[in-house]
């Protein structure tokens, strides 16, 4: 099954995304900040993201893994 068409599945590939996104804005702030626009000026978006709700991110992480390891 797609994660498109699983919910939990698809919240979990946009926490990975917003995660994985603001680690490599802090590793490389120069790449992401040159690509602004464009396709992978999503990943910039995801890194703001990432970094000004880091609070609510990281609830929803933990949310994730615990929902996760409850259904397995």
């Amino acid at each position: 099954m797609s994660a498109l068409f699983n919910f939990q599945s698809l919240l979990l590939v946009l926490l990975l995304l917003i995660c994985t996104s603001a680690y490599a804005h802090y590793v490389f702030p120069g790449i992401m900040d040159r690509n602004r626009d464009g396709v992978f000026g999503i990943f910039w978006k995801c890194a703001r993201i990432g970094e000004r709700l880091s609070p609510y991110v990281s609830i929803c992480c933990v949310a994730m893994a615990i929902s996760m390891m409850a259904s397995s």
